[in-house]
């Protein structure tokens, strides 16, 4: 079965970085519309089927409203950059359980200045970065398992910002305090253009996602979350 991500998503995320502005957009919508989301939603719905593979826990909803796409529009409300509309596509699969148990999950980024696959939690809310830094302290041997993990560590780079002290109630010497700095975490795979639009793109995005499940688990454990 041919890949649903074309190369015509990547040409109007380009044309887009060139007109950022409402009537250029408006004028564009219905080619947003074939090229970017119906593929978009093709590519859910084809992941939707094989990511129980990986974990019976993870959604794939087809939809620009509280669905696995994000909405292609910016909140400038307290940016200096002011162009209405992001200039590429990411693509969510959840949790089942929802934000209200700060899960992780997988992720997907279509960008004509590079794709990646991402892994785990960003930006996670209080309760879950601490719910995952306490997991560290109290499990070391099983968070080594995960940044040990030879496929994950060959795939994946553990990115994102960082504290530049050890947080408050966590031990300064504590052989993992690198990690326990971490603010965001989240494992990213770089991806070619070409390998974005290869024929086989959906067993190779669900791969890096078994790939990266190693990290997904752990956290997902942290919070009390299935996996």
């Amino acid at each position: 079965m041919s890949n649903p991500i074309k190369p015509e998503l990547f040409t109007f995320f380009e044309e887009l970085g060139l007109h950022n502005d409402r009537d250029w957009f408006a004028d564009q919508k219905e080619r947003f519309r074939s090229d970017v989301v119906e593929p978009a939603f093709e590519f859910v719905e084809r992941v939707g089927e094989s990511l129980p593979e990986v974990s019976p826990h993870f959604e794939a909803i087809p939809s620009l409203t509280r669905g696995s796409l994000f909405r292609i529009y910016r909140d400038t409300r307290f940016s200096r950059d002011k162009t209405p509309y992001k200039p590429y596509q990411g693509i969510r699969f959840p949790h089942e359980a929802g934000n209200g148990m700060h899960t992780p999950g997988f992720y997907l980024h279509l960008d004509p200045s590079g794709c990646f696959v991402g892994v785990g939690s960003w930006h996670p809310a209080r309760e879950g970065l601490q719910a995952y830094r306490q997991a560290i302290v109290d499990d070391p041997d099983a968070w080594a398992a995960v940044r040990h993990d030879r496929v994950f560590a060959e795939r994946f780079e553990l990115q994102g910002d960082s504290l530049k002290r050890p947080p408050r109630g966590f031990p300064v010497d504590h052989p993992w305090v690198e990690d326990l700095k971490r603010k965001d975490f989240i494992g990213v795979a770089a991806l070619s253009r070409d390998e974005v639009l290869a024929n086989d793109f959906v067993d190779r995005f669900v791969t890096r996602c078994r790939e990266g499940a190693p990290l997904v688990a752990f956290l997902c454990r942290a919070v009390g979350a299935p996996f």
